[in-house]
């Protein structure tokens, strides 16, 4: 058996999360999140891509670039147990594998050449931005949903009891990003309702004020019981009080 195989990225991923506070935990949370997959050369012949079109959504395998290699773990804490329990690596989707591959299922909008490049337009994503991507793979319905599936500590999807509202400001700069990166409003409503604070908060912490990137641009909010209030976007980033 060859053991040393090397794997060659067939394409790179330019995402809306730029860093990786705030990416949802999982993919379809988040369904205005967009990406776009660069196909790299010589991946990039349209008849590698001939019928991808006919399938609504695609098996993205990917490198959890934004973790240093050889840092696998052989327990981590996952959020959905609040993040003081910990479970072993293999039990979770933890980037701190032995491998650090990852894969998400993800809706697949376009597949179009753009200045000559091969682009796939995604959404849905939770991935980082500048993410290389292994393979893609089809989506079939009929193998891989299972109904008779069981999610261990993960069996239902997380629900989040945080209403969010914006201040007038920043609503009306949301509503002015719209021109460059639709759903904007949409996105930062949703990435927030998923909570993306740790898990440690909460639990006696004081921090009450929060801050991510989406396409680069610093989105602060603070939180007031269960209500997010977005007050500032696009400004830069503030330490928290």
């Amino acid at each position: 058996m060859d053991t040393n195989v090397v794997f060659q990225p067939i394409g790179i991923v330019h995402s809306c999360f730029t860093e990786k506070f705030g990416i949802p935990r999982q993919p379809g949370l988040v369904p205005a999140a967009r990406a776009t997959l660069e196909i790299l050369p010589p991946f990039d012949r349209n008849e590698a891509f001939r019928g991808l079109d006919a399938f609504s959504h695609l098996w993205i395998v990917f490198v959890f670039h934004g973790i240093d290699a050889g840092k696998w773990q052989p327990t981590v804490r996952p959020p959905r147990l609040g993040g003081n329990r910990r479970v072993g690596v293999f039990a979770t989707r933890s980037g701190f594998r032995p491998n650090p591959i990852g894969m998400s299922s993800v809706a697949l909008e376009s597949v179009r050449r753009d200045h000559g490049k091969m682009i796939l337009e995604l959404s849905g994503i939770d991935i980082l931005d500048q993410t290389p991507v292994l393979d893609i793979k089809p989506y079939l319905p009929y193998a891989d949903i299972i109904p008779e599936a069981v999610g261990g500590f993960a069996a239902d999807p997380p629900r989040s009891k945080l209403s969010i509202d914006f201040t007038p400001q920043a609503r009306q700069t949301c509503a002015m990003l719209e021109k460059t990166y639709p759903e904007f409003v949409d996105l930062v409503g949703q990435v927030l309702r998923a909570d993306p604070r740790p898990a440690y908060v909460g639990k006696g912490s004081k921090r009450t004020e929060f801050g991510v990137k989406l396409y680069g641009i610093n989105v602060r909010w603070t939180v007031r019981q269960d209500t997010i209030i977005v007050h500032t976007v696009g400004a830069q980033p503030v330490s928290p009080k």
